[in-house]
């Protein structure tokens, strides 16, 4: 069937689908949040389905993509909502403090599967840009941008679009986007200054993916003498969708021995998320026997030591995200051992 212009439907709904994990990096970007990518991207194509038939082929389909896109979310960021880590809310908590106090979901920055915001690319140095440009860093930093200047500086640093080819997306000028550019630039500096980077190499160095074995090692073994060498003195723990967020080796071991202490004979799973190593952890079911759900964990390595460990606790929203099981069964051995 055609749609009256010589495409056919399942032309155009492979033509269409050739840019959905890119649209959805971008809108994730935009938006913060997994599911409202996801949402913007769904309605960016049905958007485009609908007027088809009205795109003249003045530009290419990707920037006409971009531009639906780019108003979608938009619309979607004039309630002023800015997603947010628990750091960006409120000041550490001593462990002595500590307490369990949930924000409702939309309060928070959420984690991203990379297969479904990083396109595929032969070029290592795209990789890494893209890589960089979903890290939770640089995601919070993009939070605090006004919506306009976010979405010029996504396409001109992230996607390196011409200062024409965004201002003719915005419908604005070369000098207005070059004014938001510098302004959003002036903005991340800012914050550069007060935040500690994640320096993972893409792919993995050595070193790095020795860090990486010991961590699995010492948290499945709920060692914390050997966790505690693994972490920087300055390391960060978060709990979405908790507003506690602890500093410190002693504090983060401290949580893990008293209030965490369920997740001892936790297993480790790992994913590739938010351009970072990371993990999909399991804790012990005593109902079912195996494992069940519990975090999707996102860690951030800088000079040989984990600086940040962040804990996404909504496994019945992450887990399917990631496609990861609901459920783990115990390994032969254990259920020998009555475990």
């Amino acid at each position: 069937m055609s749609d009256g212009t010589g495409t056919t439907t399942a032309d155009l709904d492979i033509r269409l689908e050739k840019h959905r994990v890119e649209l959805t990096g971008y809108c994730y970007r935009m938006l913060g949040s997994s599911f409202e990518a996801e949402d913007a991207v769904q309605d960016t194509m049905v958007r485009a389905w609908r007027s088809y038939e009205k795109f003249e082929g003045r530009s290419s389909l990707r920037s006409w993509l971009y531009r639906i896109a780019t108003n979608v979310c938009l619309d979607m960021l004039t309630a002023g909502n800015k997603r947010a880590r628990p750091m960006d809310l409120s000041e550490s908590t001593p462990l002595a403090q500590a307490a369990l106090a949930p924000r409702p979901d939309n309060t928070w920055l959420e984690p991203m599967p990379d297969n479904r915001v990083l396109p595929t690319t032969d070029d290592p140095a795209e990789a890494a840009v893209a890589k960089e440009s979903v890290r939770l860093a640089f995601m919070a930093a993009l939070q605090q941008l006004p919506s306009k200047q976010r979405a010029v500086l996504i396409l001109r640093e992230v996607l390196a679009w011409r200062a024409s080819e965004v201002a003719e997306l915005l419908d604005t000028s070369v000098a207005s986007v070059n004014s938001a550019l510098q302004r959003a630039r002036a903005t991340l500096a800012e914050r550069d200054e007060k935040a500690a980077h994640a320096a993972v190499s893409d792919p993995l160095d050595e070193d790095q993916q020795k860090l990486l074995d010991r961590y699995v090692a010492a948290f499945e073994g709920y060692d914390m003498t050997a966790l505690t060498t693994l972490l920087h003195e300055d390391a960060v723990m978060t709990m979405p969708p908790f507003d506690l967020w602890l500093t410190g080796h002693d504090d983060i071991t401290g949580f893990m021995t008293t209030l965490g202490a369920a997740c001892e004979g936790s297993r480790l799973v790992p994913v590739q998320v938010n351009g970072l190593p990371g993990f999909a952890q399991y804790k012990p079911d005593p109902e079912q026997g195996g494992y069940t759900p519990w975090a999707v964990q996102v860690l951030e390595i800088s000079d040989g030591r984990l600086t940040g460990f962040h804990f996404f606790l909504d496994t019945k929203r992450w887990f399917p995200l990631f496609g990861l099981p609901l459920h783990l069964e115990a390994e032969p051995d254990q259920v020998q051992e009555g475990v």
